[in-house]
C-alpha cells in the first residue's frame, strides 16, 4: 500500500473521477492509484490532469519520443507504475532494456538519443548543463522543440520522484491513512476554525 492511503475511487470529487475516467479511456492513465492520492489537494490534482490533458500526445517531438523520455525518467528516478506502463504501442521491450544498458543504442534515432541524454543528464546533474549542451541540442532540435524538451524533462522527473516517494506499490501499512475530513484540507483553516 501507498505511503498515504488512496482516497477510495467511488469517494472522489464527482469532477475528478470523471477526469480520471476520461483520461483512462484517452490513454492517458493505466492506473488511478497515485492519482487516487493526488485528490487530497483538488486543486493541484485538476491543475495536473488538466496540463497532462493539453499536453498528451500534442508535443512537437513526437508520441513515440515523448513515451521514451517518460519511460526513462521513470526509471532512473525508481516510478515503478511508470517503468511498468507504454502509453505508445511503438515502444518495444527492447525499446525499454536498451536504455538501462545503452542510451547509444542504434535502435534510436539521433534526436532520440540526444534527448534521452539530456534528461539523464538533467536528472544526474543539471548543473552541468551549459552553452555546449544547447548547440549540441540544436543541431537536431528547433528552439521550440529545445523548450518543450526540457518542460517534459521536468515535468517527469519531478512526477515520478513524488509517485517513487510515495511508494505506489508497497507492501506495508500507509504512514497516513484515508479519513475523509482530509480531503482537500487545511491544516490552518482547520485550526483557525476550532479557535
Amino acid at each position: 500500500m501507498a505511503r498515504i492511503e488512496p482516497i477510495p475511487y467511488d469517494e472522489l470529487d464527482p469532477d475528478l473521477r470523471q477526469r480520471y475516467d476520461a483520461g483512462s479511456a484517452e490513454g492517458r492513465y493505466s492506473m488511478t492509484v497515485p492519482l487516487q492520492i493526488y485528490a487530497y489537494a483538488r486543486t493541484y490534482a485538476v491543475a495536473g490532469d488538466e496540463a497532462y490533458r493539453l499536453t498528451f500526445r500534442q508535443g512537437l517531438l513526437g508520441a513515440r519520443l515523448e513515451e521514451l523520455l517518460r519511460i526513462r525518467s521513470a526509471q532512473l528516478n525508481g516510478c515503478d507504475p511508470c517503468m511498468s506502463s507504454r502509453k505508445d504501442d511503438s515502444i518495444s521491450d527492447e525499446d525499454v532494456a536498451c536504455m538501462l544498458t545503452n542510451l547509444d543504442d542504434p535502435t534510436y534515432s539521433e534526436r532520440e538519443r540526444r534527448a534521452l541524454a539530456f534528461l539523464d543528464q538533467f536528472n544526474r546533474d543539471h548543473h552541468a548543463i551549459g552553452d555546449d549542451t544547447f548547440r549540441h541540442l540544436a543541431e537536431v532540435f528547433t528552439i521550440a522543440e529545445i523548450v518543450e524538451l526540457g518542460s517534459i524533462c521536468s515535468r517527469f522527473i519531478g512526477a515520478h520522484r513524488w509517485t517513487h516517494v510515495l511508494d505506489i506499490f508497497g507492501d506495508s501499512e500507509p504512514a497516513l491513512r484515508y479519513s475523509p475530513d482530509q480531503v482537500n484540507a487545511s491544516h490552518e483553516v482547520s485550526a483557525s476554525a476550532r479557535a
